[in-house]
């Protein structure tokens, strides 16, 4: 399945349903009077959040979505149906966005919620609403309104409250394979990780924790280079940071440093966020104890937590790990989403 986390569509609102001219003719009723119905109200396009989809893989082929029009008025003074609304389901965590105004017009976070994106048109009067002292025999229509018509940006935020963060081969698609069902690719390899991961974490009370591996960020990736530009808002909605850095490399400290950078950059107040360090891959590491001790206390600054030494291969140090992040969810508040709501499990992918 291909992971498509952002697309551009249109969406167009039904137009109404025309009114129409029309006069009461039956037996014995002399001067029957204007009788036109009403048109129909034009149906309204809808987002609406589920859990069945995962990416928005649905909208990479098909861009324009208009809703039914409304039909015409009636002889009788029968109002025209309404046209039917137009549905389009999106994964849970999609925000949607007008392209003109770069304004949020919904933020889809729970299964159900729904959002109007294209208002329909309203249906035009029939001559009957024009019946005056003056006019008995009004022979005027009006007609149905047009639908609104909205160019949208759908972004994709994936719903995790633990964000693993590190450059690429840190170890993040490891751990996440260790801790939780998925299977991402590993290799030896920069960019083995091409999408963003999910994984369910078992808390020790049975509840599941949902982790996301953030593909590799690079120096510059805010303005768009490597992979990780495309994926840096996936961290928006996390609470917690897991930042991985691999104990392997020539400059641990600078390769922190590297990705804290590119976290200020990016902005959404992402480097206020709760953030745990873990130096990674102690099985292969050739440097001594008290070389990593002076990167332990060069990095405690930067965290109010203990920097944690751990190896996601031969599965060390992972139980402090995870009772740190345990700890600090339970501190720490849901981000809270911004948008538009009208109406109002947890997934394993890849």
């Amino acid at each position: 399945m291909q992971f498509i986390d952002r697309s551009e569509i249109e969406v167009e609102g039904g137009k109404g349903g025309d009114g129409i001219v029309a006069f009461r003719r039956e037996k014995y009723v002399p001067a029957g009077g204007p009788a036109g119905g009403d048109g129909g109200h034009g149906g309204s396009v809808y987002l609406v959040a589920t859990e069945r989809l995962q990416t928005l893989l649905d909208f990479k082929y098909a861009h324009r979505f208009k809703a039914e029009d409304g039909k015409r008025g009636k002889p009788n003074n029968c109002t025209g149906a309404s046209g039917n609304d137009r549905i389009l389901e999106v994964p849970c965590g999609t925000v949607a966005y007008d392209l003109e105004t770069d304004e949020i017009i919904g933020d889809l976070v729970e299964a159900g919620q729904k959002v109007c994106v294209a208002q329909g048109g309203r249906g035009g009067n029939g001559n009957r609403h024009y019946l005056s002292n003056r006019n008995r025999a009004p022979e005027y229509a009006q007609e149905g309104r047009p639908g609104r018509i909205r160019q949208l940006r759908l972004e994709l935020k994936l719903l995790a409250e633990v964000g693993i963060i590190g450059l690429p081969n840190a170890g993040k698609s490891t751990l996440i394979s260790v801790l939780s069902a998925a299977r991402p690719k590993i290799a030896d390899y920069p960019f083995t990780t091409l999408v963003p991961n999910l994984g369910v974490v078992r808390k020790p009370t049975g509840d599941g924790t949902v982790f996301a591996d953030i593909p590799g960020l690079i120096e510059g990736a805010h303005e768009g280079l490597g992979l990780g530009h495309e994926f840096l808002r996936h961290i928006e909605r996390t609470r917690v940071l897991l930042h991985l850095i691999d104990a392997t490399a020539e400059d641990p400290i600078e390769n922190y440093r590297v990705i804290r950078e590119e976290l200020l950059a990016y902005g959404r107040e992402l480097e206020n966020r709760p953030q745990i360090i873990a130096l990674n891959k102690l099985d292969a590491i050739d440097r001594s104890e008290e070389e990593l001790d002076s990167i332990a206390q060069t990095l405690q600054p930067e965290s109010a937590y203990p920097i944690f030494r751990i190896s996601a291969v031969a599965k060390q140090g992972l139980d402090e790990l995870l009772r740190c992040v345990w700890k600090v969810l339970e501190e720490t508040e849901v981000p809270v989403t911004a948008g538009v709501e009208i109406d109002r499990g947890i997934g394993v992918s890849n």
